[in-house]
């Protein structure tokens, strides 16, 4: 039994972002720099593991980057988790490791989707891998649970919806925290069922 109130019988995409990092406490841009949790970040992913106690899913993958497979194992879902590359985090390229503050002050009022980073992903690129996962879930059959990360999952949220993989930025999505991507009445009506929730971290 699902551990949210108003389940549905359409499929939904559980997404999880992995806990806090060193970088993830000192806001910096951490793409593929592969680094591990904290201690207070192991023990946001046992629980949020306790969160989804009882959820039942069809499908979990999980991101290849060890913060993310660290997340996955912590949570309870490391026997049954498919390492998927496409759920890596946006390659910041001259940007990793750097704070928005530190960029900005260089270049004025950049935004990671808007203006992208010097040497790295490009925002249609992140988008691309995004479409690959999106077609994956509508084909598979129950619901998915994903350990991935921010700003990825933030463009996949916003084609989940139909949205120009920019309108992510939009999206705040903090470290162990759960989303829910579904549908209002029926598979043509995509929705954001939950976002950034992270009661289970209080």
């Amino acid at each position: 039994m699902s551990p949210f109130e108003d389940e549905r019988a359409l499929p939904q995409v559980y997404l999880a972002r992995h806990g806090e990092t060193e970088w993830t406490l000192d806001g910096r841009h951490t793409g593929r720099t592969d680094l591990p949790l904290t201690a207070r970040g192991e023990e946001q992913a046992r629980r949020l593991g306790e969160r989804l106690r009882g959820a039942d899913f069809a499908l979990v993958l999980m991101s290849p980057l060890r913060r993310a497979r660290r997340t996955c194992e912590l949570a309870g879902y490391g026997g049954t988790a498919r390492v998927a590359d496409e759920l890596v985090e946006w390659d910041y390229g001259g940007y990793e490791g750097r704070r928005t503050a530190e960029i900005r002050r260089e270049c004025g009022d950049w935004n990671l989707f808007l203006h992208g980073c010097p040497g790295g992903e490009t925002l249609a690129a992140v988008c691309a891998r995004a479409e690959r996962v999106l077609d994956l879930l509508r084909g598979g059959g129950g619901d998915a649970l994903l350990f991935s990360h921010r700003d990825f999952m933030r463009v996949l949220a916003a084609r989940w919806l139909g949205l120009d993989a920019a309108q992510g930025r939009l999206f705040y999505l903090g470290t162990a925290a759960l989303g829910i991507l579904g549908y209002d009445h029926d598979a043509s009506e995509p929705a954001l069922r939950l976002w950034n929730d992270d009661r289970h971290l209080s």
